[in-house]
């Protein structure tokens, strides 16, 4: 077994629109990052799977996509945030394809990890319409090709992204095969995840949200994480572990203000790490949502990749961008408190 696989997005660049903060170069730092410390070219790579219709139209209701696949011809805006070129579509397929391609890696044991730099993002794509930068939901559609075609009966998400992950939660709502957890920055866009959102229906239960105020930092991310994430993890006993991961929680990031450091982010990965060698065969896999530093996108990539590759490193990884400068907040002990008193861990 491989230690570790990636997908990257060919000809992602032919998404882009002049000034918007969702651009190529958020892949190409990561891509930079990776070959300072010596590991894209030790990687191996995989491409997409071509998905069959019926997995996505299970994710994203067909008029949907039909909408979709309209406005990229067009070259329209979905909403005020979320831009389409002539390649997106096609862009959008290819990284819903190339999340499975990870997934699928990941299930079937030809790697004990998989990172894919999917791009256009997904998390925020709901049901019947993109919005936040997000076309088709990645790890939603990935999910569904794991319980669809692989026979996976329990999966969690974990979404590390700095915004809370409306899309992922809608579409797993009423569900109890994947579970959904969200640390995430509040009040912040899109204004969903408070802690009493748990899921509705037979899939109550199943969605855990941790939403902190700005400045929670190193401490209070990874004390939710020890006390509350992980006693999910184990309740739920996922048979794999999908992470939507953004490296916008970054203290470097313009448009938020969590202030983590890579050196946490790594933390936070080795201990995810850990948990799924003890609990499900090793199965986790990572996908790219947001972020918009580009040292914070170079410093990040790093963080999670030497935390599954460290066997092929010559040495050990060192945060290139250090800690915040910024003190630390504590308003997060409100939410540890609170979800403590929810869920009863």
């Amino acid at each position: 077994m491989h230690l570790l696989t990636l997908y990257y997005p060919e000809g992602h660049q032919g998404h882009q629109l002049p000034g918007h903060p969702e651009r190529p170069e958020r892949v190409e730092a990561i891509k930079t990052g990776l070959e300072d410390i010596n590991l894209w070219d030790q990687i191996p790579r995989l491409e997409p799977l071509e998905l069959a219709e019926n997995i996505i139209s299970s994710i994203h209701d067909k008029e949907y996509l039909k909408i979709l696949e309209q406005a990229s011809s067009l070259e329209q805006m979905l909403d005020p945030d979320t831009y389409t070129t002539r390649e997106s579509w096609q862009l959008a397929l290819n990284a819903a394809g190339g999340a499975a391609a990870v997934a699928e890696a990941v299930w079937d044991g030809k790697f004990q990890s998989g990172f894919a730099l999917t791009r256009p993002p997904g998390h925020h794509a709901c049901p019947s319409r993109g919005m936040g930068f997000c076309l088709l939901n990645n790890v939603a559609i990935a999910a569904e090709y794991l319980l669809r075609e692989k026979g996976a009966s329990r999966i969690t998400i974990l979404d590390l992204d700095l915004h809370h992950g409306n899309g992922t939660q809608d579409i797993f709502w009423n569900r109890q095969d994947v579970s959904y957890v969200s640390i995430h920055q509040a009040p912040f866009y899109p204004g969903t995840g408070s802690l009493a959102e748990v899921g509705g229906g037979d899939g109550e239960g199943f969605t855990l949200n941790l939403p902190v105020l700005s400045g929670t930092g190193d401490l209070g991310y990874t004390t939710l994480l020890d006390e509350i994430v992980i006693p999910f993890l184990d309740k739920k006993k996922p048979e794999i572990l999908l992470v939507s991961f953004g490296f916008d929680t970054h203290w470097r990031d313009p448009l938020g203000s969590l202030q983590l450091s890579a050196a946490a982010i790594r933390q936070v990965f080795d201990k995810l790490r850990s948990w799924v060698d003890r609990n499900c065969k090793g199965r986790l896999a990572v996908f790219l949502e947001g972020g918009y530093d580009l040292d914070a996108g170079r410093a990040c990539g790093q963080a999670v990749v030497s935390s599954f590759a460290s066997p092929l490193m010559d040495q050990n990884w060192e945060d290139p961008l250090g800690p915040s400068l910024a003190e630390e907040g504590d308003d997060w002990r409100h939410t540890l408190s609170e979800a403590k008193n929810i869920w009863g861990f």
